[in-house]
């Protein structure tokens, strides 16, 4: 009988438990057997045979976590019966990791989802607190191998510090190569004099054994994160790139200390050690870059839209969301995205979290209560005082979520089948050559294998298409156009059809022209008139708003109802208000004009008539789109087809008197022709339609507009740049061509000196970090040359 646990692969030494024809080494390992079994989920040991993942039976108590001051500090969110919170998991170590965090609900039916986030090791919860307590939930996760780690800095949500350890791997690599190169200086000097110093002679056995003995921890403690990662892959039954790797330095190793004891020649510790300090120094080149992108992309690149700060006068400024600070006041409109935990100060808070829980479901806030970051106010405008700094990595992790991905199939897939099979083929060709080359050269052979192993490296290839984009999105972002992820430029390259929505895309929010038509609207009307307009975030609502020449009262609206489309209510002061369209408020309406009409207890007081002011230079970007399909949609009547005709001369549609559904459906119907669909839109009638279209881009101006549908968040005032953001997206792609062609350029090349003999080892690992550098030296600078054709120097 096997002497290896089923679970965790581990030896069953000190306790040996059998259960289901299995042995396990405690019963925990054979409790998270019963329990994925139990729930259908005996898969994971498909996918890992050993999880390598011991439960600690004598898990440290986590009863501490339900006292409320812990239990707030340590939570993203609650609110209801909702709990979320993001765990830190150090244990988390490959694909069927991922696979059991993100089957959670599964197993207990109070865990409503579960997002892994891999490179941090962190797990985010959301979980029913009223059946399940945070307690039980840490437990819970203990029993199962993974163990969170509770602190306050992982409360805190700090940017983590760098890991110091592959730093010190580095050093004590490079401690023995340098050392190694000193004690085989002799050995190199009496090999190329062709003389048998004396000295040499009597101290070569010493020299070689010193070297010995700094190789060996360069070996197995420098190198052990690859000798981790290719046991790990084989558990899984995956041959990574980590497994030629290991088998060439065992090669090596092995044949310095054969050469040793016999006394056949100095063996290659030398070279072994120079070969792993060249592939760790790539390594932390990598992971640097890898980190500073990743910072970049979370602190800098997402949320640079302004809010509405309030001061105590009721004076009103609009300031960006980074500026934002503990005890700032800001105002909340309708259907607008909350940016930081806060207090309400005043208004009828009514919060709809299912841009954090998932859930629809609303929630009811007086003033005093608690607002979490992500909720969306459904009805009039708030005033809210933060009581958190504003933590943009974790709007970008909402913004991630899986309910509002469009799961589409990238160039990360092609580059994961190429590695997948580049290793297996390999492998083959080093059994090929090494067969070759026993019968020519027994000596040579241990050379071209260990060459072949080390040089070729499919890293450059998997490099590609992440740096490319991670440096696209940055040069994006300072130039306000912020891009969702990385797959979201590979589907930008591939949209021909572009559909803009007319209010507040391609027209400007605040700049119309606007004239009043009918009775005299009283002062107090109108100050009340301006305190309703506020509460909404439509651009002919804003318009309107500056328009009104009088005072905001900043008088309460109660009783706010929204109707999409068609316009809103509230009652201020006692009287009952209706903006909107004219059906809304019980009238026809003139179809050549836009046109917001105002009723008092519903006696219509009059109409303003809006005459839009659009973007400037349009007819340009037009001229420059002239290679897509563009459509226009709008909740507007026809009244200026004309003048936009003009200016968008190259429109194959345009459909006015557009309700949300109907601009979805219009999306629907060009892909169902097989077109890749980019919609642009303010986010406000038209959120359906941004998430149903291949790439969806919220255009926002100065408020906090924001829509978790879209892909991609832009400017208004860049909107005229659009072509240039196209054109930019396809140049990456080109680019992760290019890269792929030096990828494979090398592989071909390197291999080819390899096995013909021509390459030694050292050589072979100077160049294989070579190869990633290049890539990344490569995608630099030609991004760069690209953005400076495109928005000038850097800003």
């Amino acid at each position: 009988m096997s002497k290896i646990c089923f679970h965790c692969g581990q030896p069953a030494e000190k306790e040996r438990i059998t259960f289901d024809e299995k042995v396990f080494c405690c019963n925990g390992c054979r409790s998270v057997y019963e329990i994925l079994n139990l729930n259908n989920l005996g898969n994971f040991y498909e996918l890992n045979k050993n999880s390598g993942i011991r439960p600690d039976e004598n898990a440290l108590e986590f009863d501490y976590l339900d006292t409320p001051e812990i239990f707030e500090n340590i939570t993203d969110f609650s609110e209801g019966e909702t709990t979320l919170v993001t765990f830190k998991i150090p244990v988390i170590h490959c694909s069927s990791c991922i696979w059991l965090l993100e089957s959670l609900h599964t197993l207990n039916t109070d865990i409503r989802y579960s997002q892994v986030n891999f490179t941090r090791k962190t797990v985010q919860i959301s979980f029913n607190h009223h059946n399940l307590k945070l307690s039980q939930l840490a437990k819970f996760l203990t029993d199962l191998g993974y163990k969170p780690v509770i602190s306050m800095e992982t409360a805190d949500r700090k940017e983590e510090h760098w890991d110091k350890s592959l730093l010190i791997k580095l050093a004590i690599a490079g401690f023995a190569f340098g050392n190694g190169m000193f004690f085989s200086y002799p050995e190199y000097a009496a090999e190329l004099l062709g003389s048998n110093d004396f000295w040499f002679e009597k101290y070569k056995n010493l020299f070689r054994f010193i070297l010995f003995l700094l190789s060996t921890p360069v070996v197995f403690y420098s190198a052990s994160d690859y000798f981790k990662s290719a046991i790990y892959g084989l558990r899984n039954k995956v041959i990574n790139i980590d497994v030629p790797i290991v088998l060439g330095i065992l090669v090596l190793y092995g044949r310095s200390i054969y050469e040793v004891l016999t006394d056949y020649g100095p063996g290659y510790f030398d070279t072994l050690c120079g070969l792993l300090f060249f592939m760790l120094l790539g390594k932390f080149f990598q992971k640097r870059t890898y980190s500073a992108l990743s910072y970049d992309r979370d602190y800098k690149s997402f949320y640079p839209i302004a809010v509405t700060k309030v001061d105590f006068n009721g004076k009103q400024d609009n300031i960006l969301l980074s500026e934002l600070k503990i005890g700032d006041r800001i105002m909340v409109r309708n259907h607008e995205i909350i940016p930081v935990d806060a207090i309400l100060i005043s208004g009828e808070g009514n919060i709809d979290n299912s841009f954090i829980t998932g859930e629809s479901a609303t929630v009811t806030k007086k003033p005093g209560d608690k607002i979490f970051a992500g909720g969306k106010q459904i009805g009039s405008v708030l005033e809210v005082e933060a009581i958190k700094n504003v933590d943009q990595s974790y709007l970008t992790q909402l913004w991630n979520k899986e309910a509002f991905k469009k799961h589409e199939t990238g160039l990360d897939t092609l580059t994961n089948t190429i590695s997948k099979y580049f290793t297996i083929a390999i492998l083959g060709i080093t059994l090929l050559a090494g067969l070759y080359w026993v019968r020519i050269d027994e000596e040579k052979m241990w050379q071209v294998v260990s060459a072949i192993l080390i040089v070729a490296c499919p890293c450059a290839l998997a490099l590609s298409a992440p740096f490319t984009f991670g440096h696209i999105m940055r040069i994006m972002g300072r130039n306000k156009f912020y891009v969702k992820d990385t797959l979201t430029i590979e589907k930008l390259s591939k949209v021909g059809t572009l559909v803009f929505d007319k209010t507040g895309t391609i027209t400007q929010s605040k700049k119309s022209s606007i004239t009043y038509l009918g009775a005299e609207i009283p002062f107090f009307d109108l100050q009340n008139l301006k305190s309703l307009l506020k509460n909404s975030n439509h651009p002919l609502s804003k318009s309107l708003y500056g328009y009104m020449d009088v005072e905001d009262g900043y008088f309460p609206a109660h009783d706010f109802q929204d109707v999409p489309s068609k316009g809103y209510s509230a009652t201020v002061r006692g009287q009952q208000y209706k903006i909107g369209s004219g059906s809304y408020n019980g009238q026809t309406s003139q179809n050549l004009e836009t046109a917001v009409y105002i009723s008092r207890n519903d006696e219509l007081l009059g109409r303003y008539i809006f005459k839009n002011e659009y973007r400037s230079n349009l007819q340009r970007l037009f001229r420059k789109l002239k290679g897509y399909h563009v459509h226009v949609l709008s909740g507007d009547n026809a009244s200026e087809e004309i003048q936009l005709r003009n200016i968008i001369p190259n429109a194959e549609m345009m459909s006015f008197n557009q309700d949300p559904e109907g601009k979805l459906n219009f999306i629907r119907n060009l892909q169902e022709q097989g077109q890749k669909v980019a919609m642009l839109g303010d986010g406000l009638n038209d959120a359906g339609a941004l998430k149903q279209s291949n790439v969806g881009i919220a255009v926002a101006d100065d408020t906090n507009s924001f829509t978790p549908a879209s892909d991609v968040i832009m400017n208004g005032e860049k909107m005229a740049d659009l072509d240039k953001y196209l054109d930019l997206t396809k140049d990456a792609m080109t680019i992760v061509k290019f890269t792929f062609g030096i990828s494979l350029t090398y592989n071909v090349v390197g291999l080819t000196i390899a096995v013909l003999g021509h390459m030694s080892p050292l050589v072979a690992a100077i160049l294989m970090p070579i190869s990633s550098i290049s890539v990344v030296a490569f995608t630099s600078a030609a991004t760069w040359i690209r953005s400076l054709k495109y928005f000038g120097r850097p800003v």
